[in-house]
């Protein structure tokens, strides 16, 4: 027998890397849940939106850049079971992009390192996703 069926939240992220080979990190403001945690830019897949077109949309609204799919390369995804919903998130890179980043919503943004992603704390879903970033930059 399952455990009780929880609702699936499809989320797009997206490991922004510079020019430096430095990853951009968003953190959680006040009054969001896992508020304070250190995360890589994205959000809700809306209906109709591919995960691709979600982060076009998303990195426009957050961060005041601008890019493309073509430039979003697929990397990994990440799935976990948080108590209220089941998390899937597809996870992108992009390394080509117009703008400097600017965190539109109240979030601090910080340009880490791969070396140094352990240094945030982050929530639950993202941190399986160091090692991979840690291999590739």
């Amino acid at each position: 027998m399952s455990a009780s069926p929880r609702r699936l939240v499809l989320v797009a992220a997206c490991a922004l890397v510079d020019g430096d080979g430095r990853i951009l990190l968003a953190q959680r403001p006040e009054g969001k849940s896992l508020a304070g945690l250190w995360e890589f830019p994205g959000g809700k897949v809306e209906a109709g939106e591919t995960p691709e077109e979600t982060l076009v949309r998303e990195l426009e609204e957050e961060l005041g850049i601008r890019t493309k799919i073509a430039c979003l390369a697929p990397l990994t995804f990440a799935s976990h079971a948080y108590p209220d919903f089941h998390l899937l998130m597809p996870v992108y890179v992009c390394r080509r992009y117009e703008g400097l980043p600017q965190g539109r919503e109240g979030q601090a943004l910080k340009w880490v390192r791969a070396s140094a992603l352990r240094d945030y704390p982050m929530p639950p879903a993202d941190e399986p996703l160091i090692p991979i970033l840690q291999d590739l930059l």
